[in-house]
């Protein structure tokens, strides 16, 4: 075998693509400059004067690049090869002063030659405005002095100039044995890329590299490319639609599509990705879109290094604004500039997706690379699969023209994998992909696509991943056109991790799962609701149609019950399973913002929620919607704070629904909590009735037996003290409990509020009691940053010693508050303006006001004081947090206890409210 037949070209010189190479660096006025400054003052002096000229011809060629940018701010490659371009020629004369000026040798021996090597992705030619410099100093033999001192001073000229070098020094047999034993570096030194210096190290390495290296080991290469790509997505979310991608290591991102590249290369030593189709991985289409992909990828990375001045490769969303507004991007009804760009980016990450499919495939077709690893184990054939083959175990077409003769078929092939338990063969995707158009109205309207459909979206299997393959190959789009209105599309707030199709079918296959009891251990409630579900088509399609009308311009539950009105009877439900699903579309939020925003102690709230959802089977839907729903948001959005608030209202409402007006009287109520309590207790019988007296009836009301019972043992413990707190983790509802007893004195609520916050915690439900001998009794839950509880001995310490510190006043609280660094970084992205809401009908006793502003430290403390200020009691506050975005709800009375019924004062108590919420208060309007 002819070796080094095989071995590819070098990869062009960048500065062959570009135009007008010398407005960015002009390498021979430059290289005439320093040869008279050298000649001037001789090279240790000329040092000194040689370096700004290197720095300003760095600076300068980077604003020429930024200017093109903005001129051309889609021109990824062109950006990305004009950077490398113009490193390159940085490299080359740092390389000709050490070479021929700081090292001359007269008659150089075989041992001193060098050869400098761009490797990684700037021997590819392509780099971001302040991506690494990644070089390879190549040398025949064993460094010698020389090579050191050369290698030595190019790079402190690159350090001095601020760029991030890479660097390695090795011999050709160093660099072979290294490449061996390292895939990291054989993946660098794939990409090699001749600089400068001598011809023939390069080209005898570039040639002991394929020889030695590479010859012969492509099927394992592949199996640890791919493995190493699994391992990176998992890491980066496995997920291509978590809404702050990372453009160059996420999934869909850069980096996938270089392996396709480096896959191809090694296998075939192709010189270039264009030769990938000459090989036959790729077709001419699909290289264009691989060119396309990777061209916008490049421009969005090329704006953010240059935006921020610094490696930067994470999406996030203070950034997303404004490169959406360099690619001129606009906004259109419904959707905003930045959600336009964004969904355009998440179909360019799908499509990257799409290429690796087809890529692989093709691989595994023609090189049997190993690349199939993860065969489902097949009990047995089907035998009958209406006419699709079985190659290798995998669904396959008998010909091109399958889907042609029958386009209900491109549903078939998705409700065969599923109820057989097969996988797709690529090639089939990939004519699913290419036959999607044959999905028209005739399709659509059929009655068996849609049974067919209904089957894999209901299904008891895994609908969840047969889904996101029909969305893969665009079928699902297609089949039903108002969820390819939502693909790729997100939601540029700090809440919602995934897009609104990836979010919809991790709710599916979450749905799914909990009616198969897999999470029995976390959503007890819900497993046991879904067995009696009446109707479980029902579930699956309002959960498939519930965020389905977002980015309309208008609401999504409205419009999303419009939608279902259309869609469910083409589906083939009956009209009463229409209007269900109808109805929990439109009212999939409402069991959330009751449980979250809404005192549930408060009969009232249970009574105005029973006589809005009207029935036991629509509660029994909504609870198991609205825990999928709020689980696929993203991970660490549920919790069991959420669990047991939904489980509350769940189960108060349903013994309303069900005994109507037979339900506990008030009274019997607060018997039973007293009965449990003297039992709990065993306290002489006196001596209980006493300690019962002092707690109001609304206090029995709105506590549970257990807090009521830590409750009653702190009263006791504290005996005639006036100031006693309590801290420790409250598993049941995923939070550290703090309670503090303390004689009641106005701005109580606001200081304990500081002091929590002080000390690094979140409020999540507070509840204010004064007892009957006017001593407050509050019970607070707590979480940390991260919406877990603080369960160490020192930090529930530390939060007692912050809430007693801000009580007895010893510091100055809002100076520690100003102290405290900001919740969310990247909150100042988003724009919300505060307002506050008075609702006088939410509750028989109390004023509810809910105040909806951005989240930031001390938000509470500082409503709390405002709250103090207009001189009112707060009975409850109840915070709920939506990413950047913070609901806080308080109960309140004025002085006496009673509702606040003056306009004049409710409209004092709002400008106020919305006042203090304000980021910047003296921007709101007193």
């Amino acid at each position: 075998m002819n070796v080094r037949a095989n071995i590819p070209a070098a990869p062009d010189d960048p500065g062959k693509r570009i135009v007008r190479q010398r407005d960015i660096i002009n390498r021979r006025a430059l290289a005439e400059e320093i040869e008279e400054l050298i000649a001037e003052h001789g090279m240790p002096d000329a040092r000194s004067k040689i370096l700004p000229l290197l720095q300003n011809a760095l600076s300068d060629g980077r604003a020429e690049i930024s200017r093109r940018l903005l001129k051309r701010p889609s021109a990824g490659h062109e950006m990305a090869a004009a950077q490398s371009f113009l490193v390159d020629q940085l490299v080359r004369l740092i390389h000709d002063i050490a070479v021929q000026h700081q090292y001359p040798v007269g008659n150089p021996s075989s041992g001193e030659r060098i050869a400098v090597m761009a490797v990684g992705g700037y021997g590819r030619g392509e780099m971001a405005p302040h991506s690494d410099v990644d070089i390879a100093f190549l040398t025949p033999h064993k460094a010698t002095s020389w090579t050191e001192q050369v290698v030595e001073a190019m790079l402190y000229w690159l350090w001095d100039l601020g760029l991030k070098v890479g660097q390695s020094s090795r011999s050709i047999d160093e660099m072979v044995r290294m490449a061996k034993s390292d895939l990291s570096i054989r993946t660098a030194l794939l990409e090699g890329r001749y600089i400068w210096g001598d011809t023939g190290v390069y080209e005898e390495a570039k040639h002991r590299f394929f020889q030695d290296v590479v010859a012969g080991t492509d099927s394992t290469f592949v199996a640890e490319k791919l493995a190493e790509r699994d391992l990176r997505h998992k890491k980066m979310g496995d997920s291509r639609y978590v809404v702050e991608p990372n453009v160059k290591e996420g999934k869909g991102g850069m980096r996938d599509l270089q392996t396709l590249y480096w896959i191809g290369k090694y296998i075939h030593q192709v010189a270039s990705a264009e030769d990938l189709v000459e090989v036959g991985l790729l077709t001419a289409d699909e290289f264009k879109r691989f060119r396309k992909a990777a061209n916008f990828l490049w421009a969005v990375r090329c704006h953010m290094h240059d935006m921020t001045g610094r490696a930067e490769d994470r999406l996030t969303f203070d950034l997303q604004p404004e490169v959406a507004r360099r690619m001129h991007f606009a906004d259109r009804p419904g959707k905003s500039s930045v959600e336009r760009f964004m969904q355009y980016y998440f179909l360019n990450a799908k499509v990257v997706g799409n290429l690796t499919g087809v890529f692989l495939a093709h691989l595994d077709e023609t090189h049997n690379a190993g690349v199939r690893r993860f065969l489902p184990s097949l009990t047995r054939k089907p035998k009958k699969l209406k006419g699709f083959v079985l190659d290798r175990g995998r669904l396959a077409l008998p010909d091109e023209s399958f889907f042609e003769e029958d386009p209900v078929r491109l549903v078939e092939i998705f409700w065969l994998a599923d109820k057989h338990g097969l996988e797709i063969h690529p090639l089939a995707m990939r004519a699913a992909r290419r036959d999607a158009k044959l999905i028209d109205n005739k399709v659509r309207t059929d009655a068996r696509a849609n049974k067919l459909f209904l089957d894999v979206l209901c299904s008891p299997r895994d609908p969840e991943l047969v889904l996101r393959w029909m969305n893969e190959a665009a079928i699902f789009g297609r089949f039903i056109p108002d969820f390819g209105r939502v693909v790729a599309q997100m939601q540029f707030d700090m809440y919602h991790h995934y897009t609104v199709d990836e979010h919809t079918i991790r709710a599916i296959g979450l749905l799914a799962r909990i009616g198969r009891g897999d999470l029995a251990a976390d959503h007890p409630n819900s497993t046991a609701t879904m067995e009696k579900l009446q109707n479980r088509r029902v579930i699956f399609v309002a959960t498939l149609l519930h965020d389905i009308a977002k980015g309309r311009g208008g609401d999504h539950s409205i419009l999303g019950a419009e939608v279902a009105m259309k869609l469910c009877p083409r589906l083939g439900l009956k009209p009463h399973e229409t209007e269900l699903v109808a109805w929990l579309v439109r009212n999939h939020l409402l069991m959330s913002a009751v449980a979250f925003k809404r005192d549930l102690s408060d009969f009232k709230t249970i009574q105005d929620f029973a006589s809005q959802v009207k029935s036991v089977e629509r509660l029994r839907q909504l609870l198991v919607l609205t825990v999928v729903d709020i689980r696929a948001v993203g991970p660490g959005v549920w919790n069991s704070w959420k669990r047991q608030l939904l489980t509350d209202l769940f189960e108060a409402a349903q013994e309303m629904l069900l005994l109507g007006h037979k339900q506990r009287g008030r009274k019997q109520r607060i018997d039973e909590k007293k009965a449990v309590l003297a039992e709990t207790l065993n306290l002489p019988e006196a001596e209980f009735r006493k300690l019962a007296k002092r707690f109001t009836d609304p206090y029995w009301i709105a506590e549970p037996d257990d807090i009521i019972a830590q409750n009653a043992q702190l009263v006791l413990d504290a005996g005639e003290t006036n100031l006693a707190i309590f801290g420790d983790v409250y598993a049941e509802r995923g939070a550290t409990l703090i309670t503090v007893y303390a004689a009641d004195h106005p701005g109580l609520f606001y200081r304990i509020a500081g002091g929590i916050h002080v000390s690094g915690g979140n409020i999540i439900d507070a509840r204010i009691h004064t007892t009957r001998d006017g001593m407050a009794l509050d019970n607070f839950l707590v979480q940390d940053p991260h919406g877990k509880p603080f369960s160490e001995d020192g930090q529930v310490d530390r939060l007692k010693q912050a809430v007693e510190d801000a009580l007895a006043n010893r510091s100055k609280l809002s100076t520690k508050l100003e102290a405290r660094p900001l919740a969310h970084s990247r909150a100042g992205a988003f724009a919300i303006t505060p307002f506050a809401l008075v609702d006088n009908d939410a509750s028989n006793r109390f004023t509810v006001i809910e105040v909806n502003a951005q989240d930031r430290p001390a938000l509470l403390n500082e409503l709390a004081y405002a709250l103090f200020e207009s001189k009112v009691t707060v009975h409850s506050a109840h915070i709920a947090t939506y990413g950047e975005r913070a609901v806080d709800t308080f109960y309140i009375t004025d002085l006496l206890g009673s509702k606040i019924t003056s306009k004049q004062r409710l409209n004092g108590l709002q400008k106020r409210l919305t006042k203090a919420a304000a980021a910047n208060p003296d921007k709101v309007a007193a």
